[in-house]
C-alpha cells in the first residue's frame, strides 16, 4: 500500500535524524566525563577510545527506545499538522490503521533493544570495569604522567617525573615524598625504572639520586646520595578475576542465580524492550495535535511520560534489590498499566463516526432509551 510505504519511509528518515542527534550528544557527554577521569588518573589515556565505546553501547538501548518514540510522534504530529489527517479519516480510515506500519518499522528497534539490553549491554559493562580495574592494578609509577603528581595506592608516597622514555617502565628525573613513621623521605634521581624479582615483587630502582630523610635543621635530618636506591612499588597481581557485578554478568547467569540482585537486574533489562514496545504504540495517539494551536505540547508530555516511565522501572528495580518485591509481582504491574493508557489513548482517538468510539457508543445507547421510551 503506498500509504505504509510513505509512512515507513518517513519514520526511517525521522529516526535517523533523531539518532544521530541522541548519539551524539551521548558520545560527546561520555567523551568529556572520560577524558576528565583520564586527566584525573582514574583511567589510562590509552583506554579512552574504548572506554567511550563501551559507555556508548550501555546507553545504547535508552537512545534507541527514545528515538522511536520520538520519530512515531513526530511524524503522526506532522500529518495532523499539515491536515492530512482529516483526508485520512474522510475517507473511511481510522488511528488504528497507523498500528500496522508503525509495528513494521518498530518491531525490527524492539528485538534490537532486546538484544543490547540481554546481551551486548551487559559485555560492555563488563569489559569496562574490565579495563578500569587493570588501570588501578598496575605499577604505581606506570599510572604517573609527566608534569604531575600521583598518589600510590597505598596512599603513602607521592611520585613526580618529568619525562618517559620510550620503555613505558622508565622515567627520567624522578621525585617521591613517603610519609613514614619517624618522619618523611624525599628521593630524588635522574632515573627510575621498574623491575621485578624471582618472587614477583615489584620495585622502583632509582639511579644516580639523593635522598633526604628528616626535618631539615634537626639533628635527627639525614643527607645522602646513592647510584642505586631500590623501593618496592607493588606485588604481581592477576589482572582479572575479581566478582563480577549484576550489571555485568550475562542473562543466562542472572536465570541460573536467581539472587535478588540479579533478580533486580533481570527486571531492568526485560523491562527495556516492553517499554520500546508500549511507547511506539503509545505515541500514535499521543501525537494528536490542533493544526491552529502549537505542536510542541505532546512532545513536552511525551518526554514527561518517558522519563516517568524509565524512573518507575528504576523504582521498581530498587524495589527487588531491597527485597521489596518478588521478581514475578514487580515486572508485570507497571507495563500493564501502560497498555491500558495505550488502549484508552486509541479509543479516545478513533474517528467519532467509529462504532467503537465512546461518543458513538454513548449515541447509540441514548437512541436506544429514547426508543424505548417511544414505545412505552
Amino acid at each position: 500500500m503506498i500509504f505504509q510505504r510513505a509512512l515507513r519511509r518517513e519514520l526511517l528518515a525521522t529516526a535517523g535524524a533523531t539518532f544521530t542527534v541522541l548519539f551524539s550528544i551521548l558520545v560527546t557527554w561520555s567523551l568529556i566525563k572520560i577524558l576528565g577521569e583520564a586527566a584525573g588518573g582514574k583511567v589510562a589515556p590509552s583506554d579512552v577510545i574504548a572506554l567511550i565505546a563501551f559507555a556508548a553501547l550501555n546507553y545504547l538501548p535508552t537512545v534507541i527506545i527514545l528515538t522511536s518514540f520520538i520519530s512515531v510522534l513526530a511524524v503522526v504530529t506532522r500529518t495532523y499538522r499539515d491536515s492530512e489527517m482529516v483526508v485520512w479519516f474522510a475517507s473511511g480510515q481510522s488511528l488504528a490503521a497507523f498500528i500496522r506500519p508503525v509495528l513494521s518499522f518498530g518491531l525490527p528497534l524492539v528485538a534490537l533493544t532486546a538484544f543490547l539490553s540481554m546481551v551486548a549491554q551487559p559485555w560492555a559493562i563488563q569489559k569496562n570495569d574490565e579495563y578500569i580495574e587493570r588501570f588501578e592494578k598496575r605499577e604505581d609509577l606506570q599510572k604517573v604522567a609527566p608534569g604531575q603528581f600521583r598518589e600510590s595506592a597505598a596512599s603513602n608516597r607521592i611520585f613526580f617525573v618529568e619525562g618517559v622514555a620510550d620503555d613505558s617502565t622508565v622515567v627520567q628525573n624522578v621525585f617521591v615524598n613517603t610519609a613514614e613513621s619517624n618522619g618523611s623521605t624525599v628521593v630524588v634521581a635522574k632515573q627510575g625504572v621498574i623491575e621485578e624479582d624471582d618472587k614477583g615483587m615489584r620495585y622502583l630502582v632509582l639511579k644516580n639520586g639523593r635522598r633526604y630523610q628528616g626535618t631539615p635543621g634537626q639533628a635527627d635530618f639525614q643527607s645522602m646520595e646513592f647510584e642505586r636506591y631500590s623501593m618496592r612499588v607493588a606485588a604481581k597481581v592477576p589482572v582479572t578475576g575479581a566478582e563480577l557485578s549484576a550489571e555485568a554478568l550475562p542473562t543466562s547467569a542472572l536465570l541460573a542465580s536467581r539472587s535478588r540482585f540479579g533478580d533486580a537486574e533481570l527486571l531492568w533489562r526485560v523491562a527495556l524492550p516492553v517499554t520500546c514496545l508500549l511507547l511506539i504504540l503509545l505515541a500514535i495517539p499521543l501525537g494528536f495535535v490542533n493544526p491552529r494551536a502549537g505542536s510542541s505540547a505532546n512532545l513536552v508530555i511525551a518526554l514527561l511520560i518517558f522519563f516517568s516511565y524509565n524512573n518507575l522501572n528504576k523504582a521498581m528495580e530498587a524495589a527487588v534489590r531491597q527485597d521489596k518485591l518478588a521478581l514475578a509481582m514487580a515486572w508485570w504491574p507497571l507495563h500493564v498499566i501502560a497498555a491500558l493508557l495505550v488502549i484508552g489513548m486509541f479509543v479516545l482517538r478513533l474517528n467519532v463516526n467509529h462504532r467503537f468510539h465512546p461518543l458513538a457508543i454513548y449515541s447509540r445507547y441514548k437512541r436506544g432509551r429514547m426508543a424505548k421510551a417511544g414505545a412505552a
